[in-house]
């Protein structure tokens, strides 16, 4: 063990392996905030315990979990000395092993800036859209997030951030403007403050980007899975990808309840004829709580009972979900039976209180 004796109780050290890195982490902070802070492209996604992502074996000295690591990690890996970075505060210097991210390091970097609430629009009854100009550009190379991260938003007098994704692909965004997607959570303090009364011009701060939840690199079809805000992630995942000329072919299934609930009709039906010539993409709309008597023609149901039959090469697929995890859990369980294999499935969970203590509202 290095370092335990005359270290100063205001910061301890980690020092990750393989890659050599070593970083210093304040009294109070995660392991996970720390790395990032520094420039570490440390894999995560949701920052509140859930997904496991930020996962990494504790070879070396103490930590505190803030939050029970059983929640995500099995018998056999707590018995290895695995830890969430994301939930760990340093009892002393520490050792660690993770493997971070290289080929999208640019993505590591995060930051914060000032901005405003500059417009409100409602694109359904309990959902909003979001539009902040920012003083300054996140910290990423090229100024630019990446299509499918999100960033932390302090609203005044909220008692903390809360995570929202980005809902316009990054070259579509203007550098100083950021769009996202808010749906009204039942009693949130943010989103009964927001949908109360019109707040643009009131001041914020954003930081981030933040989420490992982008498109990877391939050439089989893409299914694409969402529900709610979920929207969101989906939308600049798609855009980002129509305008980098793919070329996969790719089906993207939204969820809502009622066709009161469905938004962004234009913008997906605008990507559908834009998609790249020799392939194609669809989106296709499933209601679970449509009037049996309504004029509805598409497909009811669980948007998750609609994923056999979408694709003809499942093995080759990669898939990407974004919503709440009842829909997350059940779409994994389906793609998997499908044959789709477990390292590309990539997900992000939108939690809020009812979820988990910590998530989003």
């Amino acid at each position: 063990m290095f370092g335990l004796f005359g270290k100063s109780k205001k910061e301890f050290q980690a020092r990750v392996q393989p890659s050599g890195k070593s970083l210093e982490v304040q009294a109070g902070d995660n392991l996970l905030k720390a790395g990032l802070a520094s420039g570490l492209n440390w894999p995560h996604d949701c920052r509140v315990g859930s997904c496991g992502t930020c996962k990494c074996r504790l070879v070396e000295g103490k930590v505190k979990e803030l939050s029970d690591f059983a929640y995500v990690l099995d018998g056999d890996e707590l018995n290895n000395g695995m830890i969430l970075a994301c939930q760990s505060q340093l009892k002393s210097d520490i050792v660690v092993e993770v493997e971070l991210g290289t080929g999208d390091a640019e993505a590591a970097g995060v930051s914060t800036t000032e901005g405003v609430l500059s417009a409100t629009r409602m694109l359904t009854h309990d959902i909003m859209e979001l539009t902040i100009t920012i003083d300054h550009p996140l910290r990423v190379k090229g100024g630019h997030y990446k299509a499918g991260q999100y960033a932390d938003i302090t609203f005044p007098g909220i008692s903390r951030p809360r995570s929202y994704s980005f809902a316009a692909a990054p070259e579509d965004d203007d550098r100083n403007e950021l769009t996202f997607f808010i749906r009204k959570v039942p009693n949130g303090e943010l989103t009964t403050w927001l949908f109360e009364e019109d707040r643009t011009g009131s001041p914020v701060t954003v930081s981030g980007p933040y989420g490992s939840f982008w498109l990877r690199e391939g050439e089989g079809p893409v299914v694409c899975i969402a529900g709610g805000s979920g929207m969101s992630s989906i939308k600049a995942l798609l855009e980002h990808a129509a305008n980098q000329g793919c070329t996969r072919d790719t089906v993207y299934l939204f969820g809502a309840r009622t066709q009161a609930d469905l938004y962004c009709l234009d913008a997906m039906s605008s990507l559908e004829n834009q998609w790249n010539s020799g392939s194609k993409l669809r989106f296709i709309p499933v209601l679970s709580d449509e009037p049996a008597d309504s004029d509805w023609q598409g497909l009811r149901g669980m948007v998750t009972e609609h994923i056999p039959g979408q694709l003809s090469d499942w093995a080759s697929a990669q898939a990407y979900l974004c919503g709440p995890p009842p829909m997350i859990d059940a779409a994994i369980e389906s793609l998997k039976q499908q044959g789709v294999n477990n390292s590309e499935i990539h997900f992000d969970k939108f939690l809020d209180a009812s979820s988990m203590p910590n998530g989003r509202q």
